[in-house]
């Protein structure tokens, strides 16, 4: 009950911003928002197959980059609609995280983690000297001056994405509560175990990493309308690695509701900074906080809470 309140909650925040930024007539709410929820996504996708199975994936910028090349692809043969080219970025993003899940899940711990390390540097290679994408030079892209229905596109480019954050809480949500959650549950918990009870672990890992790489591509999708320019460097950027682990362990990796919270809470300081500061601070201030929450707790916010409530209850 509480979870399903603060999901609603969560929603009319982002309907909240959404009309108070189009009242005081200021864009940059909807650049900066427009972040935010795509750093809700990708949190909410990493936790999927780190938080939820216990299989840490450094390589969200692959599939986020996969998404938005996915896009550009497109838009050089036949321009699509937003919508379409996400579900075309998650479809993509999903086969090659079903391929690279099939290559590497026999891997634990350490090695898998260098494994999807490995798979960021060798598509980076690849779209590099792919000249039809732009290559090193990268693309521009032209979006259209008005949008469908809204009208302006900056905030037909933030509905969007509130959306696709929607569907990535829900698609948590249910999975946490499901019996595929119970059984992602136990290969984080004992995967030796799990197996040896006859539960179909590397079925379930396949499952976790199409799912997960699915909704990092679809959050990389509107990229290119959004920033207008895609080139390797920024695609393929430490940020995207960085805070898509970060923001789940810092909300709590075990709930649909961690990765919201860090997200929301390191995005928008971020966010500040960047205004306020520079842009150059943003991956100092996350590596301070993760260090911090690391020491303080490990088991981020929620668990913090969690603790809390059992002492005063005990």
């Amino acid at each position: 009950m509480r979870s399903s309140v603060f999901f609603l909650i969560a929603v009319l925040v982002g309907a909240a911003v959404f009309f108070g930024a189009r009242f005081v007539h200021n864009e940059y709410i909807f650049f900066a928002g427009f972040v935010i929820l795509q750093f809700i996504v990708l949190a909410t996708a990493w936790n999927i197959l780190g938080g939820y199975t216990g299989y840490v994936n450094f390589g969200t910028a692959a599939f986020f980059a996969l998404g938005a090349y996915s896009t550009v692809f497109i838009h050089k043969l036949y321009p699509l609609p937003i919508p379409v080219l996400i579900l075309i970025g998650g479809v993509v993003s999903g086969i090659v995280g079903l391929g690279m899940g099939y290559l590497t899940l026999r891997l634990r711990g350490a090695f898998f983690s260098i494994a999807t390390l490995a798979l960021a540097v060798v598509l980076q290679t690849l779209i590099v000297n792919w000249t039809f994408v732009g290559g090193s030079r990268g693309a521009y892209i032209i979006r259209p001056a008005t949008a469908p229905l809204i009208g302006n596109y900056i905030e037909y480019m933030f509905l969007i994405m509130l959306a696709l954050a929607i569907v990535a809480i829900t698609t948590a949500r249910v999975i946490e509560r499901s019996q595929l959650g119970y059984g992602f549950a136990t290969i984080r918990d004992d995967e030796v175990a799990a197996e040896a009870s006859g539960v179909p672990t590397l079925r379930l890992k396949l499952i976790a990493t199409t799912i997960s790489g699915a909704l990092m591509g679809m959050a990389g999708a509107p990229f290119p309308y959004y920033i207008g320019y895609v080139e390797p460097t920024s695609t393929f950027g430490l940020a995207y690695a960085v805070n898509s682990i970060a923001m789940p362990m810092i909300g709590g990796t075990t709930s649909w509701i961690g990765p919201l919270i860090g997200a929301i809470l390191l995005g928008t300081i971020q966010q500040v900074a960047t205004v306020t500061i520079s842009s150059a601070v943003n991956l100092l201030i996350v590596g301070l906080l993760l260090v911090a929450f690391v020491i303080i707790a490990p088991k981020g916010l929620i668990g913090l809470v969690q603790d809390f409530r059992r002492s005063r209850g005990g």
